[in-house]
This record gives structure tokens, C-alpha cells and sequence, in this order.
């Protein structure tokens, strides 16, 4: 159940993050291969968070990525969310084309 300001009333708090990326320099997978999964592992390997590459695979410089943030707050789910956004918006070699947040609500 979900509060007044739209985030869910639960122990469990979940955030989703839809990442488009445009990536300039890279004219090839290899190129694209290099930013996109060095970016991943690195917010994969923090704590409560998992990222994957979901989409544009198929593009050389465009990339979809998406992340997800668990934790037992909003608060702490919001500020990771936040250093999240903020490292992709200074990725070199990546330009944020648009970044969507999602609150996923259990049943």
C-alpha cells in the first residue's frame, strides 16, 4: 500500500532506476562493452544495489541500464539512489540522456 506521497508503506523498500545512456566516442561494441560494464560492476558491488545492462544492445552509443536499490528505508534507498544518478552523470565517455525512478511495491 502505497503512502500519500507515493512511496510504499513497508519494511522493505525498493527502488528501480531506468538509465539511458548516449555514448559519443563509442564506434564499436568493444568500445561500448568497456564503459557500460565497468559502470555496472561498479554500482553492482555496492552494497544493496543490483545493475544490469536491459537494453539498446544492439546499439553502439546508446545503452539501457537498470538498477535496483533495496533497503529498510526510504531514506537510505533514496541517498543511495542518489550517489547512484550522480555517478552516472559523471561517467567519462557517457552522456544521461534520461534516468527514471520507480518505487517497486511488494504484494
Amino acid at each position: 500500500m502505497a503512502s500519500a506521497n507515493g512511496v510504499p508503506n513497508s519494511h522493505m523498500h525498493v527502488l528501480v532506476l531506468s538509465i539511458d545512456l548516449h555514448l559519443p566516442q563509442c564506434h564499436s561494441r568493444k568500445a561500448k562493452r568497456s564503459i557500460v560494464l565497468s559502470a555496472v560492476r561498479t554500482v553492482d558491488g555496492w552494497k544493496g544495489v543490483a545493475a544490469a545492462e536491459t537494453g539498446m544492445l544492439d546499439k553502439w552509443q546508446r545503452a539501457e541500464l537498470g538498477v535496483s536499490v533495496v533497503g529498510g528505508s526510504v531514506g537510505h534507498v533514496r541517498d543511495i539512489a542518489d550517489s547512484i544518478e550522480r555517478y552516472f552523470w559523471t561517467l567519462p565517455g557517457a552522456e544521461v540522456v534520461t534516468i527514471e525512478r520507480s518505487w517497486w511495491e511488494p504484494d
